[in-house]
């Protein structure tokens, strides 16, 4: 893809003045990927944290990136994450110039829970609505991996898709893409978010590119049954399969009370959970809100012995991904 190069940042009475001062404001969620044995294919929508996101046509060339918050993240959007989703998107549209994106992160980089992922999909689906909505969700995916590849090096989709189509998504292939929307039970979701960073990049280059076939054949089982008890609603199915033996064994020493936190995490009533995305949050699955704050309370208490500062999120499955404000 030849990426437009022009680019620059405008100051905020720059904001609307291209595109007869259209835009519209989303807000994109907080994802969790990987579900523990779903490495790359399996994800889901949080209802909460959210990224604000506004976008406008602009009658500038290329795409022009102002960030409300305090991260510090490129403008040049060849290396922003939503700019090049947006690049991706303006080679498909010879009618349009380019894009103005005002963006105000609320979900930590390096967090665990999507933050590239929001940022990527987000304005490709504000952007779509000011464009009539001529492209499809799948459309959408296809250029908010452009800014996943930015943040991590990889086109993975596990993040984007639930974003995007909200709930919970198996991507079945990524080229070309197939993308699966699995209809699943309410359930509460209990995030802690250890205030260290772990790098997507870094966190993939730790693992193993050779597996046993032993361990293969387990995590096939264990993939099955969870996509198999989310359909079937099978709250016992689902505990039974939130089992990984070959990424957390790996990328849980990154994290300070990963085993603590899950032992008693299940101990406190929760259906299981491990490691968001590539860390260091780690989520757990509930079927009730009363079990989810025992199991909020758990994570507090692990934390607070440790003296490691956190954040915790005590929240559903969004069933709807990006939304209009």
């Amino acid at each position: 893809m030849n990426l437009i190069k022009k680019y620059y940042s405008p100051t905020n009475s720059q904001l609307g003045v291209g595109g007869g001062g259209k835009s519209v404001s989303v807000l994109s969620p907080a994802t969790v990927a990987n579900v523990v044995c779903g490495f790359d294919i399996l994800g889901f929508a949080l209802s909460n944290p959210n990224d604000e996101v506004t976008i406008s046509i602009s009658d500038e060339v290329g795409v022009q990136i102002i960030n409300q918050d305090d991260f510090n993240l490129p403008t040049d959007p060849e290396k922003n994450v939503s700019g090049a989703a947006l690049l991706a998107m303006l080679e498909e549209c010879p009618d349009v110039k380019g894009f103005t994106l005002i963006s105000k992160k609320h979900i930590k980089p390096g967090s665990g829970i999507g933050s590239s992922a929001a940022s990527a999909a987000g304005p490709v689906v504000a952007a779509n609505y000011l464009l009539g909505n001529r492209f499809s969700k799948e459309d959408l995916v296809r250029f908010a991996m452009f800014g996943e590849k930015v943040a991590s090096g990889v086109k993975h989709a596990d993040n984007i898709a639930p974003a995007i189509y909200g709930g919970v998504t198996l991507i079945r292939s990524i080229f070309p893409l197939d993308i699966i929307a699995i209809d699943a039970p309410e359930l509460y979701v209990t995030v802690v978010h250890p205030q260290i960073e772990v790098r997507t990049a870094d966190a993939r280059m730790i693992l193993k590119q050779n597996v046993l076939l032993k361990n293969a054949i387990k995590q096939w089982g264990n993939i099955a049954g969870l996509v198999a008890g989310l359909i079937k609603h099978d709250y016992d199915l689902i505990g039974r399969s939130l089992e990984d033996v070959i990424i957390e064994p790996v990328r849980s020493i990154l994290i300070p009370g990963f085993n603590e936190v899950k032992s008693r995490c299940k101990e406190a009533g929760a259906l299981g959970g491990g490691i968001s995305g590539s860390g260091p949050s780690i989520f757990m699955l509930s079927k009730d809100e009363e079990t989810a704050k025992s199991v909020e309370k758990e994570m507090i208490s692990i934390y607070e012995r440790i003296g490691l500062d956190y954040q915790t999120h005590l929240t559903t499955i969004n069933q709807e991904g990006v939304r209009l404000l």
